[in-house]
């Protein structure tokens, strides 16, 4: 594996109640270059020593129950994963080449958005997924 492990990500996994194993301490630190990565590419970035798929995605739902990283799916894709989680950001979402940008909460602080719930649910997050074209897709081909 590739990617250099940040000791305050071994202090953060202990805090959490996890081991700070080598898969762990490798996803985190990919994870703290490049958000919004699905298993199996994040898999890719961590090199030719990476744990098996189905390892990282072990991993991903460890860090996930720990509160480590936020886990958002959008639709026709796969689980994306990231490390900031305390905020209830949003995500946009290019319909042409996937990527994914984070988006401020669209009204005041958490959860962001309040609709009609059954009485006495308490709203924790809102999700929000907006979808359109990136301005690197909505411009035309260079001829």
């Amino acid at each position: 594996m590739t990617a250099i492990a940040d000791p305050s990500d071994v202090e953060l996994l202990r805090a959490s109640g996890l081991r700070a194993t080598t898969g762990r301490l490798a996803v985190l630190a990919v994870l703290a270059e490049t958000p919004h990565l699905d298993a199996e590419t994040l898999r890719r970035r961590l090199g030719e020593h990476a744990p098996s798929l189905q390892a990282v995605h072990n991993i991903l739902a460890d860090l996930h129950r720990a509160g480590l990283v936020r886990r958002f799916e959008p639709a026709r894709s796969s689980a994306r994963y990231e490390r900031l989680v305390h905020d209830n950001h949003h995500h946009a979402v290019c319909s042409v080449c996937g990527k994914v940008t984070d988006v401020a909460c669209t009204t005041g602080e958490a959860p962001c958005l309040h609709g009609p719930t059954p009485p006495g649910f308490a709203v924790a997050t809102a999700e929000v997924i907006f979808w359109g074209i990136c301005d690197e897709c909505a411009r035309p081909a260079a001829e």
